[in-house]
C-alpha cells in the first residue's frame, strides 16, 4: 500500500470518531507488512475508558491475526478543521505499539496547509519503552 492511500484512509477514519467529549478528532491507518490496512479512530467515554486511533487500529488487525507490521499513519485535529494538527501517538500508544512491532516500525503524521508528511521511528518517540 502506498503511503498517500494510508494517509487517504486515516483522514476518512478520523470522520467516524466519537470525541465529543475533547472535539479532539482522530483517525489511524495501520499497514501490515504484506499491505493490508486497518483504520482506527478515537472513541471517547464520560469515563477513563477511551481510547486512541492508534489502539483500535492494533486491536482490529491483531484480532484478525495480523502480527507483523510496517507502518501507521496518524492524522487529527479539531472536528470541523481543515487544517489538522502534527498529532503524535500518546505516551500510552507509544507503548502499547513497541510491545507488537519491530524496531524499524515507522509512525507517520500528516498535518498543516500543504498535508506535510513527517516519519518517525518507534524508537525515536519511545527510546527506553519496556520490550520483553
Amino acid at each position: 500500500m502506498e503511503l498517500k492511500d494510508a494517509i487517504s484512509i486515516a483522514k476518512k477514519a478520523r470522520l467516524n470518531a466519537c470525541a465529543d467529549n475533547s472535539n479532539y478528532y482522530v483517525g489511524a491507518c495501520l499497514v501490515t507488512k504484506c499491505g493490508k490496512a486497518y483504520s482506527g479512530c478515537n472513541i471517547e467515554n464520560m469515563g477513563i475508558q477511551s481510547i486512541c486511533a492508534e489502539r483500535t487500529a492494533f486491536v482490529k488487525a491483531l484480532s484478525e491475526g495480523e502480527r507483523e507490521f510496517s507502518y501507521i499513519v496518524v492524522v487529527g485535529g479539531n472536528k470541523n478543521a481543515n487544517v489538522l494538527d502534527n498529532c503524535l501517538p500518546c505516551g500510552y500508544c507509544r507503548q502499547f505499539m513497541l510491545g507488537y512491532v519491530d524496531d524499524d516500525f515507522k509512525i507517520y503524521t500528516c498535518f498543516g496547509e500543504n498535508d506535510t508528511v513527517e516519519e518517525y521511528k518507534i524508537n525515536d518517540l519511545i527510546p527506553h519503552g519496556f520490550k520483553l
